[in-house]
């Protein structure tokens, strides 16, 4: 998945289709002519993980007004919507997976035979979620978002006693994120604490942190995608637009490329400018 100087970039549709399955393929299609390596939804059971507090409480949707729980489940894919993304994606070529918020929607996306697992940050102190995706020894991206040091390390040894591979993806879990709290240099001091793969998980309006956050090593950027930022959703402000996706994976390309090897070379085309340049 990753090498030295190539970086996996996920596109995370998330719940960016608001319910339309038309809506995804749009998304897909901007993902995959942009260049990213896989794009990325969310599985969840609105039943179990809508928190009980927010089930009852109205909303203004474009469905009218509605509980938050029914507005969960406009927004919820099924099997059909599932396998119609998954012969897509196959069709147009490129990968995706989803995160799993609930241990049912862990064993609904079972039979995708999906290749990674993502711990959403509102689930990493689920602890009995985390030791089933464990179970599955898929690589898995967990992201560290609401949380203390202490949920991070409780994660890791779950994942490190099923001996199930995965990195850890610095976030700041405010929908758009202000730059100045995005602290990238969590990246830095995540892979000094942990000694692990570290990535970044970005909410933020612009491109360029994304872009700074693979300067200081993240070699795994997640973020989140749409067609339209101005459309109705919560997660699409925090969200990249076609022309931002293909500024990010080329700009994030481009730096890869200048990278090179570390090794001192004298280039023919300097050997030539320097004979120019010889008064002596």
């Amino acid at each position: 998945m990753i090498n030295n100087n190539k970086s996996f970039i996920i596109g995370e549709i998330g719940i960016n289709h608001n319910g339309d399955l038309r809506l995804a393929k749009k998304i897909i299609l901007e993902a995959k002519n942009s260049g990213f390596n896989i794009v990325k939804f969310q599985k969840r059971n609105p039943d179990i993980s809508t928190p009980n507090s927010k089930k009852d409480i109205m909303r203004n949707t474009p469905w009218g007004t509605i509980s938050y729980l029914a507005y969960k489940k406009k927004i919820e894919f099924g099997e059909k919507q599932f396998q119609e993304i998954s012969k897509y994606c196959k069709k147009i070529g490129i990968e995706w997976f989803a995160s799993a918020w609930d241990i049912e929607s862990l064993n609904f996306l079972k039979k995708y035979k999906l290749k990674y697992n993502k711990v959403a940050s509102p689930m990493l102190t689920n602890l009995n979620l985390l030791k089933e995706i464990a179970k599955e020894k898929k690589y898995t991206f967990i992201s560290t978002g609401m949380c203390k040091y202490k949920d991070i390390e409780n994660a890791i040894k779950i994942f490190k006693k099923a001996k199930c591979k995965f990195s850890l993806l610095h976030c700041v879990s405010t929908y758009p994120a202000k730059l100045e709290d995005l602290n990238l240099n969590m990246i830095i001091t995540l892979k000094k604490k942990y000694k692990c793969e570290v990535g970044y998980s970005g909410h933020e309006k612009s491109v360029s942190p994304s872009v700074f956050a693979r300067v200081l090593g993240a070699k795994i950027i997640e973020r989140h995608i749409t067609i339209d930022r101005t459309l109705w959703g919560s997660d699409h402000a925090a969200s990249l637009e076609p022309s931002g996706m293909r500024s990010l994976i080329t700009m994030i390309r481009k730096y890869e490329t200048s990278l090179g090897d570390g090794k001192k070379r004298f280039l023919k085309g300097e050997k030539l400018k320097l004979q120019d340049m010889k008064y002596w």
